[in-house]
C-alpha cells in the first residue's frame, strides 16, 4: 500500500458521487454523518480509474443544497403548515447535495503523480474525502521547494499550496513574464497580500522587484524599526534580509529629475509662469515649450546644475520672446513688466515668489547631496550581473512643501511615475534587442489612479495610461511583468484587464458593473462565484483578531488550479504562521 494510499484511509468521508453527473458536474450526495458538517469552501477530492491508471480528482464545494421531495408535495405542505412538521418524513427524508469545482486531477503512475484531466464519470458511489496538509503534501512532493502559502484553503485547514516562479528558465522559472492584478475595497487586505507575494518572489534572487508605491504603504514596511513584523507590515527589513535580499527606498530626497520636458512642466504646476502674469494654461504650456527648447539647446546651463545666471538667462528669454506667446500688445507689456520687476528684485538681492518657486523646481533637478538620476534607479533594478538584485521601492508619499495635496496627487505625482515608466520601458526594449530576459516585477499601487477606464483629459495622465497599455502588451517577452493594485475592478482600464495572466480577487466586487466584469473574467455558468459571493467584509468582524481576508485567485498560481478554474484562500491573518509556513527565517540585524 503506497503513502497516499495509506493517507486516504485515514481521510474523513464526507460523501459519495451521485447521479446525474458529468465531467463538467459533478453530484455530490453528502453522507448523514457529514450534513451537520460546514462543507461550503471546503477542499475535497476522490479516487478514480482512468487509462488504467488511479487518478486523484481535487477541487472546492461551492454549494450545498436540500431536498426533501416529500416536502414539496402539496398536500404535505398544507399539513406542515398546521403541524410544523411531520415526523416520519420532516428531516428523516432530507437529502443533501453538494457542487464541486474540479481544479485539479492527478494521475497515479508508479507513485510519480503527473498532471492529468478527468476525461471520464466516476461511477455513483465513488467516496468523497476531505483533503488535508498530508495529502496535498504527498501529492505535490516533487515541487515542495517550489511552493509558497499566501493562506489557508476557504473556509477550511488546509492550507493552499500556490507557486511564484520567476520570469526566466529553468527548473523554478515560468520561461516567461506574468501580469498579475490584485483587486478588493479598501480594507479588503489587497496590500498585505501584495507584500507576501512580493516576499514570495524575493526567494528569487536573480530576479528583479521594483515598486513604485504612491501611498508609501510599501515603503514603511521596509523602514520599519519594530523588532519583529505583524501582519500589517509583513514586508519587514528583518524577512527581507534574512531572505538575502537588499532593499534601497528611494525618495524625493535621494533621487533627481533629469528631463527638460520635466522641468518645463514642474515650473508650471508651481505656478512660477503664472506670477509671470502669463495667466491662461495653453499660453503657459507655450511659454514653458520655449523656454525648455532654449536650455536644452544651451551648451552653457546643464539641467543639474541651474545657477543664478540660469535664472536670468531664463526670464530674459522670456522677456524677448513674449511676443511669440501674445500678440496683443496688453499682454506683451504686462509680462515684460512682471519680468523686469523680478530681475530688479533679483538684482537688488530681495527674495521674490518667483525666485522662489524657480528654486522649489531646480532642486528636484540637482545634483546636491548624492542624489541619483531615474535611468540610474532603474538600470540598478534591472541590472541582470549581480548575484542577487536589490529590491527596488520608489516612495512618492512624500510631498514636498509648497505644493498642495491636490497639485501633487492629481499632476506631480503622475508626472513622476511618467518619468519612471518612460525609462523603464525604454530600458526593457534595450535588454531585448540584447537578448536578455530582465526577469523583473514592476508592482504599480492604486493603478486605476493612473490606467482609468474612462478617457483622461489630463494629457499627461493619458500619456501614462498609453505607456501602462503598451507596457502589458509588449514587455512580456522582454521579461518584465507588472503587479497591478486597484480597488476597483471595472473602473481599471480593459486592455490592462484583459492581460492580466494571474488575479486576486478580495471583498467588494460582488455588485453591479464590479460583478459583471468579474463574470466576463471568470466565465462559466456563474457557479464559480457562488463562493465569492459569500465572502464577508473583513471590518465586520466582531473584533480585529477574528477578522478573515478572503480572495478568490484565477491563472496559473498554484499546482491545484491547473484545470483553469477559480481557486479560493484565507490570507494569513498571522504574521508567525505566514513565517512558519513558508519556512522564513528573521534576521535580527536590520538594513
Amino acid at each position: 500500500m503506497s503513502k497516499l494510499q495509506v493517507l486516504i484511509a485515514q481521510a474523513e468521508r464526507i460523501g459519495v458521487i451521485g447521479s446525474p453527473s458529468s465531467t463538467n458536474e459533478l453530484a455530490l450526495d453528502i453522507l448523514a454523518s457529514a450534513v451537520n458538517k460546514k462543507l461550503v469552501g471546503e477542499l475535497a477530492f476522490f479516487p478514480y480509474s482512468q487509462d488504467a491508471y488511479t487518478n486523484y480528482a481535487l477541487g472546492q464545494i461551492t454549494e450545498i443544497t436540500l431536498r426533501n421531495i416529500w416536502h414539496e408535495d402539496p398536500t404535505m405542505r398544507s399539513l406542515i403548515r398546521q403541524r410544523g412538521r411531520v415526523d416520519s418524513i420532516s428531516e428523516r427524508q432530507d437529502t443533501h447535495q453538494g457542487q464541486m469545482i474540479i481544479s485539479a486531477v492527478f494521475a497515479d503512475e508508479n507513485d510519480a503523480y503527473r498532471p492529468s484531466i478527468l476525461g471520464t464519470v466516476p461511477a455513483t458511489g465513488t467516496p468523497i474525502y476531505l483533503a488535508d496538509d498530508a495529502i496535498l503534501k504527498e501529492l505535490l512532493s516533487p515541487y515542495q521547494s517550489q511552493l509558497f502559502y499566501l493562506g489557508y484553503v476557504y473556509g477550511s485547514k488546509p492550507k493552499l499550496p500556490l507557486w511564484f516562479k520567476h520570469f526566466d528558465s529553468g527548473v523554478d522559472g515560468a520561461g516567461e513574464a506574468y501580469h498579475l492584478g490584485i483587486f478588493g475595497k479598501t480594507g479588503s487586505g489587497k496590500s498585505v497580500l501584495a507584500k507576501m507575494i512580493l516576499l514570495a518572489y524575493m526567494r528569487h534572487k536573480k530576479m528583479g522587484l521594483f515598486v513604485l508605491d504612491p501611498q508609501g504603504e510599501f515603503s514603511l514596511d521596509l523602514q520599519s524599526t519594530d523588532p519583529t513584523p505583524s501582519m500589517g507590515r509583513i514586508l519587514h527589513p528583518a524577512l527581507v534580509k534574512g531572505m538575502g535580499r537588499t532593499v534601497e527606498v528611494y525618495n524625493l530626497d535621494r533621487f533627481r529629475l533629469d528631463s527638460w520636458e520635466l522641468f518645463g512642466e514642474l515650473l508650471t504646476e508651481f505656478g512660477f509662469f503664472f506670477d509671470l502674469g502669463i495667466k491662461a494654461a495653453d499660453y503657459q504650456s507655450v511659454a514653458a515649450s520655449y523656454l525648455t527648447d532654449y536650455f536644452h539647446d544651451s551648451k552653457k546651463h546643464k539641467l543639474a546644475a541651474l545657477d543664478d545666471d540660469a535664472f536670468l538667462a531664463a526670464l530674459n528669454h522670456l522677456y524677448q520672446n513674449v511676443h511669440r506667446i501674445y500678440s496683443g500688445g496688453a499682454g506683451i507689456d504686462r509680462v515684460q513688466g512682471f519680468i523686469q520687476e523680478a530681475i530688479q528684485k533679483f538684482q537688488a538681492g530681495q527674495l521674490s515668489p518667483i525666485r522662489e518657486k524657480w528654486e522649489s523646481v531646480t532642486r528636484f533637478f540637482a545634483e546636491t547631496g548624492g542624489k541619483v538620476s531615474i535611468e540610474a534607479i532603474v538600470k540598478k533594478a534591472l541590472n541582470l550581473g549581480g548575484s542577487s538584485r536589490p529590491v527596488i521601492v520608489v516612495d512618492l508619499s512624500k510631498r514636498p512643501a509648497g505644493i498642495s495635496t491636490a497639485v501633487w496627487d492629481e499632476k506631480i505625482k503622475p508626472l513622476l511615475i511618467d518619468a519612471f515608466l518612460g525609462v523603464l520601458i525604454r530600458e526593457a526594449e534595450y535588454a531585448y534587442q540584447g537578448e536578455k530576459s530582465l526577469n523583473t516585477l514592476v508592482v504599480l499601487d492604486e493603478a486605476h489612479r493612473f490606467a482609468p477606464q474612462e478617457r483622461e483629459n489630463n494629457e499627461r495622465k493619458q500619456r501614462i495610461k498609453r505607456n501602462l497599455v503598451d507596457a502589458v502588451r509588449t514587455t512580456r517577452k522582454y521579461g518584465l511583468g507588472w503587479m497591478f493594485l486597484s480597488q476597483t475592478l471595472s473602473s481599471l482600464e480593459n486592455e490592462i484587464v484583459q492581460q492580466l495572466r494571474i488575479s486576486f480577487f478580495g471583498f467588494g466586487l460582488s455588485m453591479g458593473t464590479e460583478f459583471r466584469k468579474l463574470q466576463e473574467l471568470v466565465g462559466g455558468k456563474g457557479e464559480y462565484l457562488k463562493l465569492y459571493q459569500q465572502f464577508r467584509d473583513p471590518h465586520s468582524s466582531f473584533d480585529t483578531a477574528s477578522r478573515e481576508y478572503s480572495f478568490m485567485t484565477i491563472g496559473p498560481v498554484s499546482p491545484l488550479s491547473f484545470a483553469g478554474t477559480p481557486l479560493f484562500l484565507n490570507a494569513f491573518s498571522d504574521a508567525e504562521a505566514f513565517i512558519v509556513a513558508n519556512g522564513l527565517t528573521l534576521q535580527a540585524k536590520m538594513f
